[in-house]
Protein backbone atom coordinates (compact mmCIF):
# COMPACT_ATOMS: atom_id res chain seq x y z
CA UNK A 1 0.00 0.00 0.00
CA UNK A 2 1.47 3.72 -0.95
CA UNK A 3 1.08 6.62 1.57
CA UNK A 4 -1.94 7.85 -0.97
CA UNK A 5 -4.11 5.10 0.29
CA UNK A 6 -3.37 5.00 3.64
CA UNK A 7 -3.43 9.07 3.77
CA UNK A 8 -7.92 8.53 4.60
CA UNK A 9 -7.28 6.04 7.24
CA UNK A 10 -4.32 8.23 8.94
CA UNK A 11 -6.38 11.13 9.14
CA UNK A 12 -8.88 9.13 11.26
CA UNK A 13 -6.24 7.57 13.28
CA UNK A 14 -5.15 11.08 14.44
CA UNK A 15 -8.84 12.20 14.82
CA UNK A 16 -9.87 9.37 17.21
CA UNK A 17 -5.92 9.84 19.09
CA UNK A 18 -6.65 13.56 19.40
CA UNK A 19 -10.45 12.42 20.90
CA UNK A 20 -8.57 9.94 23.38
CA UNK A 21 -6.23 12.41 24.15
CA UNK A 22 -8.94 14.78 25.40
CA UNK A 23 -10.82 12.66 26.99
CA UNK A 24 -7.73 10.70 29.25
CA UNK A 25 -5.40 13.65 30.06
CA UNK A 26 -7.75 15.39 32.61
CA UNK A 27 -8.28 11.93 34.45
CA UNK A 28 -4.15 11.62 34.84
CA UNK A 29 -3.45 12.38 38.24
CA UNK A 30 -7.44 12.37 39.58
CA UNK A 31 -9.03 9.86 42.09
CA UNK A 32 -10.89 8.26 38.96
CA UNK A 33 -12.56 4.74 39.93
CA UNK A 34 -10.38 1.39 39.40
CA UNK A 35 -11.92 -1.76 38.91
CA UNK A 36 -10.10 -5.19 38.65
CA UNK A 37 -10.79 -6.55 35.30
CA UNK A 38 -11.27 -10.55 35.45
CA UNK A 39 -7.82 -10.89 35.00
CA UNK A 40 -6.96 -8.51 38.43
CA UNK A 41 -5.64 -6.02 35.75
CA UNK A 42 -7.06 -2.40 36.44
CA UNK A 43 -9.34 -0.38 34.24
CA UNK A 44 -10.52 2.80 34.42
CA UNK A 45 -13.42 5.39 33.46
CA UNK A 46 -10.62 6.52 31.68
CA UNK A 47 -9.81 3.38 29.47
CA UNK A 48 -13.70 2.83 28.82
CA UNK A 49 -14.54 6.62 28.22
CA UNK A 50 -11.94 7.11 25.53
CA UNK A 51 -12.31 3.45 23.31
CA UNK A 52 -16.44 4.82 23.18
CA UNK A 53 -15.12 8.18 21.82
CA UNK A 54 -13.02 6.23 19.59
CA UNK A 55 -15.73 4.12 18.07
CA UNK A 56 -18.01 6.22 17.63
CA UNK A 57 -15.32 8.19 15.13
CA UNK A 58 -15.16 4.74 13.32
CA UNK A 59 -18.61 3.86 13.03
CA UNK A 60 -19.06 7.45 11.79
CA UNK A 61 -16.14 7.78 9.28
CA UNK A 62 -15.55 4.13 8.25
CA UNK A 63 -18.45 2.03 9.23
CA UNK A 64 -17.25 -0.29 6.91
CA UNK A 65 -14.09 -1.31 8.64
CA UNK A 66 -13.63 -3.79 12.12
CA UNK A 67 -12.92 -2.24 15.29
CA UNK A 68 -11.13 -4.80 18.08
CA UNK A 69 -10.73 -2.57 21.45
CA UNK A 70 -9.82 -4.09 25.02
CA UNK A 71 -12.50 -2.57 26.33
CA UNK A 72 -15.59 -3.85 24.24
CA UNK A 73 -14.36 -6.42 21.97
CA UNK A 74 -15.01 -7.17 18.26
CA UNK A 75 -16.96 -5.66 15.55
CA UNK A 76 -17.93 -6.18 12.04
CA UNK A 77 -15.44 -9.52 12.13
CA UNK A 78 -15.67 -10.20 8.37
CA UNK A 79 -14.25 -6.84 7.61
CA UNK A 80 -10.82 -6.93 5.46
CA UNK A 81 -9.85 -3.59 7.39
CA UNK A 82 -9.21 -3.82 11.08
CA UNK A 83 -8.48 -1.45 13.80
CA UNK A 84 -7.28 -2.57 17.08
CA UNK A 85 -7.81 0.19 19.89
CA UNK A 86 -6.07 0.19 23.35
CA UNK A 87 -7.02 3.41 24.69
CA UNK A 88 -5.12 3.17 27.65
CA UNK A 89 -1.92 0.86 27.47
CA UNK A 90 0.08 0.63 30.72
CA UNK A 91 -2.94 1.23 33.18
CA UNK A 92 -0.68 0.43 36.43
CA UNK A 93 1.49 3.76 35.31
CA UNK A 94 -1.46 5.50 34.41
CA UNK A 95 -3.57 5.06 38.24
CA UNK A 96 -0.07 5.83 39.85
CA UNK A 97 0.50 8.84 38.16
CA UNK A 98 3.49 7.92 35.91
CA UNK A 99 3.65 8.95 32.52
CA UNK A 100 4.92 5.91 30.64
CA UNK A 101 1.38 4.83 28.94
CA UNK A 102 -0.30 5.38 25.82
CA UNK A 103 -3.06 4.96 23.56
CA UNK A 104 -2.49 2.66 20.83
CA UNK A 105 -4.01 3.06 17.52
CA UNK A 106 -3.74 -0.12 14.68
CA UNK A 107 -5.09 -0.76 11.79
CA UNK A 108 -4.61 -4.29 10.15
CA UNK A 109 -5.35 -5.22 6.32
CA UNK A 110 -5.71 -8.94 6.23
CA UNK A 111 -4.39 -9.26 9.69
CA UNK A 112 -0.87 -7.51 8.42
CA UNK A 113 -0.39 -4.33 10.33
CA UNK A 114 -0.35 -1.27 7.93
CA UNK A 115 -0.99 1.55 10.84
CA UNK A 116 0.32 2.43 14.06
CA UNK A 117 0.23 5.30 16.42
CA UNK A 118 1.39 5.47 19.81
CA UNK A 119 0.05 8.75 21.62
CA UNK A 120 0.91 9.94 25.21
CA UNK A 121 -1.47 12.05 26.46
CA UNK A 122 0.31 13.89 28.64
CA UNK A 123 3.79 14.57 27.25
CA UNK A 124 2.04 15.25 24.25
CA UNK A 125 3.98 13.22 22.01
CA UNK A 126 3.20 10.97 19.20
CA UNK A 127 4.83 7.72 16.92
CA UNK A 128 3.27 7.37 13.69
CA UNK A 129 4.07 4.72 11.46
CA UNK A 130 2.46 3.71 7.98
CA UNK A 131 4.09 0.00 6.26
CA UNK A 132 7.14 0.75 3.93
CA UNK A 133 7.18 4.59 5.10
CA UNK A 134 10.08 6.33 7.81
CA UNK A 135 8.45 6.41 11.46
CA UNK A 136 6.95 10.29 12.04
CA UNK A 137 7.88 11.60 15.56
CA UNK A 138 6.09 14.79 16.75
CA UNK A 139 6.84 16.14 20.09
CA UNK A 140 7.31 19.65 22.29
CA UNK A 141 10.24 18.03 23.29
CA UNK A 142 11.60 17.43 20.34
CA UNK A 143 13.52 14.11 19.14
CA UNK A 144 13.06 12.25 15.98
CA UNK A 145 12.64 8.39 14.90
CA UNK A 146 15.51 6.54 14.30
CA UNK A 147 17.51 3.58 16.06
CA UNK A 148 20.11 3.54 17.03
CA UNK A 149 23.09 1.30 15.84
CA UNK A 150 23.67 -1.28 18.34
CA UNK A 151 25.73 -4.15 17.00
CA UNK A 152 26.62 -6.45 20.41
CA UNK A 153 24.21 -8.21 22.62
CA UNK A 154 26.89 -7.29 25.61
CA UNK A 155 26.31 -3.34 24.88
CA UNK A 156 22.70 -3.82 24.47
CA UNK A 157 19.85 -2.04 26.77
CA UNK A 158 16.82 -4.43 27.70
CA UNK A 159 13.68 -3.74 28.95
CA UNK A 160 10.73 -4.82 30.08
CA UNK A 161 7.49 -3.63 31.35
CA UNK A 162 7.25 -6.15 34.59
CA UNK A 163 9.03 -8.94 36.10
CA UNK A 164 5.18 -10.37 36.59
CA UNK A 165 4.92 -10.67 32.90
CA UNK A 166 7.90 -12.85 32.29
CA UNK A 167 6.17 -15.43 34.93
CA UNK A 168 3.94 -16.23 31.78
CA UNK A 169 6.61 -17.01 29.48
CA UNK A 170 6.70 -19.83 27.64
CA UNK A 171 9.99 -21.03 28.37
CA UNK A 172 12.86 -19.14 30.75
CA UNK A 173 15.01 -18.35 27.84
CA UNK A 174 14.78 -14.34 29.05
CA UNK A 175 16.72 -15.34 31.68
CA UNK A 176 19.65 -16.13 29.28
CA UNK A 177 19.20 -12.77 27.14
CA UNK A 178 19.02 -10.95 30.58
CA UNK A 179 22.52 -12.06 31.34
CA UNK A 180 23.99 -11.37 28.13
CA UNK A 181 22.77 -7.37 27.73
CA UNK A 182 24.03 -4.86 29.61
CA UNK A 183 21.44 -4.30 31.76
CA UNK A 184 17.73 -4.65 31.91
CA UNK A 185 15.54 -1.95 33.23
CA UNK A 186 11.71 -2.48 33.91
CA UNK A 187 8.58 -0.41 32.75
CA UNK A 188 7.47 1.38 30.11
CA UNK A 189 4.28 -0.47 28.39
CA UNK A 190 4.09 1.05 24.45
CA UNK A 191 6.06 4.04 25.75
CA UNK A 192 9.51 1.78 25.85
CA UNK A 193 8.67 0.69 22.31
CA UNK A 194 8.62 4.26 21.28
CA UNK A 195 11.64 4.87 23.32
CA UNK A 196 13.32 1.94 21.47
CA UNK A 197 11.95 3.68 17.97
CA UNK A 198 14.08 7.18 19.24
CA UNK A 199 17.36 5.20 19.97
CA UNK A 200 16.88 5.22 23.30
CA UNK A 201 16.36 1.12 24.10
CA UNK A 202 18.06 -1.42 22.23
CA UNK A 203 15.71 -4.78 22.72
CA UNK A 204 12.44 -5.65 24.11
CA UNK A 205 11.13 -8.56 25.35
CA UNK A 206 8.39 -9.60 26.72
CA UNK A 207 5.52 -11.95 26.90
CA UNK A 208 1.50 -12.45 27.31
CA UNK A 209 0.95 -9.74 24.91
CA UNK A 210 -2.74 -9.20 22.96
CA UNK A 211 -2.97 -8.21 19.40
CA UNK A 212 -4.09 -4.50 20.44
CA UNK A 213 -0.75 -4.67 22.69
CA UNK A 214 1.36 -4.66 20.22
CA UNK A 215 -0.24 -4.66 16.23
CA UNK A 216 0.39 -0.73 16.28
CA UNK A 217 4.04 -1.53 17.39
CA UNK A 218 5.18 -2.93 14.22
CA UNK A 219 4.87 -0.17 11.79
CA UNK A 220 6.56 2.14 14.07
CA UNK A 221 9.43 -0.33 15.05
CA UNK A 222 9.94 -1.22 11.21
CA UNK A 223 9.71 2.32 10.05
CA UNK A 224 12.73 3.76 12.50
CA UNK A 225 15.05 1.09 11.43
CA UNK A 226 14.18 -2.04 13.96
CA UNK A 227 12.42 -5.24 13.70
CA UNK A 228 10.12 -6.26 15.83
CA UNK A 229 9.06 -10.61 15.55
CA UNK A 230 7.64 -13.73 18.11
CA UNK A 231 10.91 -14.79 20.54
CA UNK A 232 11.40 -17.29 18.01
CA UNK A 233 11.96 -14.59 15.17
CA UNK A 234 8.49 -15.70 13.29
CA UNK A 235 6.06 -12.63 11.97
CA UNK A 236 3.55 -11.93 15.30
CA UNK A 237 0.05 -12.96 14.55
CA UNK A 238 -3.14 -13.23 16.15
CA UNK A 239 -2.72 -16.73 17.02
CA UNK A 240 0.73 -16.91 18.44
CA UNK A 241 2.46 -17.72 21.52
CA UNK A 242 1.95 -13.57 22.81
CA UNK A 243 6.00 -13.16 22.70
CA UNK A 244 7.04 -10.04 21.59
CA UNK A 245 10.77 -9.29 20.99
CA UNK A 246 11.94 -5.68 19.04
CA UNK A 247 15.77 -4.82 18.16
CA UNK A 248 16.76 -1.06 17.00
CA UNK A 249 19.63 -2.69 15.12
CA UNK A 250 18.21 -5.50 13.12
CA UNK A 251 21.77 -6.79 13.49
CA UNK A 252 21.07 -8.07 16.69
CA UNK A 253 17.87 -9.74 16.28
CA UNK A 254 19.56 -13.13 15.39
CA UNK A 255 21.90 -13.00 18.16
CA UNK A 256 18.72 -12.29 20.44
CA UNK A 257 16.66 -15.21 19.06
CA UNK A 258 19.20 -17.61 19.91
CA UNK A 259 19.53 -16.27 23.78
CA UNK A 260 15.81 -16.59 23.69
CA UNK A 261 15.08 -19.90 22.70
CA UNK A 262 14.44 -22.42 24.88
CA UNK A 263 17.08 -24.49 26.86
CA UNK A 264 17.68 -27.97 25.54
Amino acid sequence: MTVDDLTPFLNVATMMADAARCVVRPWFRSSLAVIDKADQSPVTLADRAAERVMRAILAECLPDHGVFGEEFGLENESASYRWLLDPVDGTRSFVTGRPMFGTLIALLKDGVPVLGMIDQPVTQERWIGLAGQPTRFISPLGGQAGTRACKELAQAELSCTSPEMLESAPHDGWKTLKKRAKRMTWGGDCYAYGLLALGQIDIIAECDMNPWDWAALVPIVEGAGGRITAWDGSPLHADGDRTVLAVGDISLHAEAVRALAPSP
